[in-house]
């Protein structure tokens, strides 16, 4: 059996925000990782670009976060998209704000960013412990299976970050529910977010396959996205449809306007030009120009085409896109559900468990991509490690 004031259960964004927080106020830091390395899903996040966060007003940015707006705005507020950038450019990694608002580091990549942040818990004296898989507590104490055998640990505080249920090879597994559970923490069922939509194409699809869904409207309920997708042989992913996954996650029936900058007296126009002999499908082509990708969605969902423009033009500003539900929850780029708010005090600490904290992804909150989940890790994280650090001097005066 090991011990040390504070330990860190999870090492992503969240997990290692608390163990900073932590090792500055001169604590003895553990944080446990269940695989080989650190940071994995994080690593993952930053392959196409490491989008940090999202430089807009806290009051536009907070809209992300639906009903959970109030419970994180505290946190977000004091670590806010400014201040995540600040703590970048402390780390010597200078970052750029796209036309969009989003934010990455100048080198995209997020091992850059993961490397000196390391450096920098290492010098704090912070230490870690890879492949140890925690599996509960007996009598307060935290154990977990490692490749030599069953470890202990004794923690004065400790902070749960572990993550969702997605990407279960990256480490967010959730494993931990049952754990919690046990306990009697409230906990708000797993459910997929951000997720792509799976669809059973017809065979002239094929040709459709792998291009991009670009100029078009999604919507779900009360859910609307203009952005990209991507037509997979699974179905439809992407930025555009991860957005409006929660609509679709409800129940709603998902639309797709492939026209969003015409209205629908526009198409009219445009469709009732004369077209002679020319087929209605070559007509739409030769009127509206809507590239390969629109026009395979459309005969796939649409056809047969109504000969009549209005009702034409009608059907291309909501043509409904028949889908067998969200990808499977392990295949998410992220998850609701988690911890409870009701399971939670201000500080982020379990009123079930004294002394146990939880922050990042396993807490009950969603939000799109786009920078806003991993502001809410980094927020809650740095949070949860704060209000620890309080913990720990109240404990130990």
């Amino acid at each position: 059996m090991s011990s040390a004031s504070a330990l860190v259960i999870g090492a992503g964004p969240a997990g290692l925000m608390a163990a900073e927080q932590l090792a500055r106020s001169g604590f003895d830091v553990t944080v446990a990782e269940a695989k080989p390395n650190v940071g994995r899903k994080f690593l993952m996040a930053g392959k196409s670009g490491l989008n940090l966060t999202k430089n807009e007003p806290l009051k536009v940015l907070m809209a992300a976060y639906a009903e959970a707006t109030p419970w994180l705005q505290p946190m977000i507020k004091a670590f806010d998209a400014q201040a995540i950038q600040d703590w970048a450019g402390t780390l010597d990694q200078e970052v750029f704000t796209g036309s969009t608002g989003r934010v990455f580091p100048k080198a995209m990549k997020a091992s850059p960013l993961l490397r000196a942040w390391l450096g920098r818990l290492n010098e704090l004296g912070v230490r870690f412990s890879t492949r140890w898989r925690w599996t509960g507590w007996n009598d307060g104490v935290a154990r977990f299976d490692t490749p030599d055998d069953s470890r202990e640990i004794t923690a004065d505080v400790t902070v749960l970050a572990l993550g969702g249920a997605s990407w279960g090879r990256l480490g967010s597994d959730g494993e931990w529910y049952g754990i919690l559970a046990a306990q009697g923490v409230d906990l708000a069922t797993f459910a997929p977010a951000n997720a792509g939509v799976q669809v059973q194409w017809s065979s002239h699809m094929a040709q459709a396959l792998g291009q991009p869904l670009k100029n078009v409207a999604f919507t779900a309920g009360a859910y609307v996205s203009r952005g990209e997708a991507i037509i997979s042989k699974q179905g439809l992913e992407g930025g555009g449809i991860y957005s409006i996954s929660r609509g679709i996650r409800e129940g709603h029936a998902l639309c797709v306007d492939l026209f969003p900058d015409l209205s629908i007296e526009q198409l009219i126009t445009r469709l009732a030009r004369p077209r002679g002999k020319t087929s209605w499908s070559n007509h739409l082509r030769k009127v509206l120009k809507p590239g390969a990708a629109r026009m395979a969605l459309l005969n796939e969902f649409g056809r047969p085409l109504p000969s009549d423009p209005a009702a034409l033009a009608a059907l291309i500003k909501a043509l409904p896109i028949a889908h067998g539900g969200l990808a499977p929850l392990d295949q998410a780029i992220s998850t609701a559900g988690g911890v409870a708010r009701s399971a939670l005090d201000d500080d982020l600490m379990l009123t079930a468990l004294p002394g146990v904290f939880c922050a990042g992804e396993m807490l009950n909150w969603e939000a799109p991509t786009g920078g806003y989940l991993l502001t809410a890790c980094l927020a809650s994280g740095r949070w949860a490690g704060q209000a620890a650090v309080r913990y720990l001097h109240e404990k130990h005066p």
